[in-house]
Parts: C-alpha cells; sequence; structure tokens
C-alpha cells in the first residue's frame, strides 16, 4: 500500500520481505563510504537491522524511512528516503540513499520532496534536519535544492566523525 506517489515514484513502508535489497543497498560503494558499514551481510542481518530500525521507529514515532519504487516496476526497490528522530539530535531528520543505477536521475530529490511536505502536512513537524559527510557533495546538493540550509559542523555520534548539519523551517 503506497504512503504517496510522485509523477514517476511510488514510497511505500517497509517490510521484512524487503530485507534483500537493505543488503543490496548497504552495501554499495557510497553508502559504506558517507554512511558507514552497517555489517548487514545477511538476510537474518538486515531483518534483525529493520526489526530494531525502521520497524521500531514506525511504532515509536508514526514515521521512519520508506521504500522508493519507480511506477513502471513497483516490484523493485531502488532506493529510500524518510524521516529519523535520532536521539542526538534536536528535530528530526531526512535522509536518503539509492542503488548505484538510480543515482543522479532526480529521484532523490523528488521522493524527498514528498518526504518534506507529509513531514509538514501529516506529520505536522516545523523544522526538519539533515547531517551528511562534508565529502558528499551529492548529498548537500540536493539538501541545499530542498532548501536545507547549512548551520554548522557538528559531531553527534560516538565515532567523533564530523558531519555538516542543515536545516530547513517548515512553517
Amino acid at each position: 500500500m503506497p504512503l504517496t506517489t510522485t509523477n514517476r515514484l511510488i514510497i511505500s513502508k517497509v517490510t521484512l520481505k524487503d530485507a534483500p535489497f537493505f543488503i543490496e543497498l548497504m552495501n554499495t560503494p557510497s553508502w559504506l563510504k558517507y554512511i558507514g558499514d552497517r555489517n548487514i551481510k545477511s538476510v537474518e542481518d538486515a531483518k534483525n537491522h529493520l526489526k530494531n530500525g525502521i520497524l521500531k521507529a514506525y511504532k515509536e514515532c508514526g514515521y521512519g524511512f520508506y521504500k522508493v519504487t519507480q511506477k513502471s516496476e513497483p516490484e523493485k526497490a531502488i532506493g529510500i528516503v524518510g524521516l529519523v528522530k535520532r536521539k542526538e539530535l534536536e528535530h528530526t531528520d531526512i535522509g536518503f540513499g539509492f542503488l548505484p543505477n538510480y543515482e543522479g536521475k532526480g529521484y532523490g530529490y523528488e521522493s524527498s520532496v514528498a518526504i518534506m511536505n507529509m513531514a509538514k502536512n501529516k506529520f505536522k513537524l516545523n523544522k526538519v534536519l539533515a547531517i551528511t559527510n562534508p565529502d558528499n557533495k551529492s548529498s548537500i546538493h540536493l539538501l541545499e535544492k530542498l532548501g536545507l540550509s547549512f548551520q554548522k559542523r557538528i559531531k553527534p555520534f560516538a565515532d567523533n566523525e564530523e558531519l555538516l548539519l542543515f536545516a530547513k523551517d517548515l512553517l
């Protein structure tokens, strides 16, 4: 059941059946470089990750990350987009990730615009943040295109890695 659709995309909730897709996505070169190795190597690893992350967020927050598919191939996931409330950040942040063959085709922007609209209108969020690796030029460009502006450099996690913090008021 779609959560929302765009001109080309279907955005829907993730299920445990999506575990094989998450193995593929979370082991792509750009995921490993910019987000990090989450050690998702088997279907069981992926299912545990989904249960303790995305599926848990749906219950606790009412939102989370969502699967992105093309209307032309609705059974094949091409990426994720969504909202996550991290204890390390004051407000909810937006995130996205796509398989290599689907990067640079506007899917990140198209799906993120839909999620930003839902953040404001459905989830009643008044502000959205984003964090990204300073070397991730594609992510920075997309965040700026979405209207988020750079705030400051932060080290929110235990690994002490410096990230860029972006924000946008949704009022």
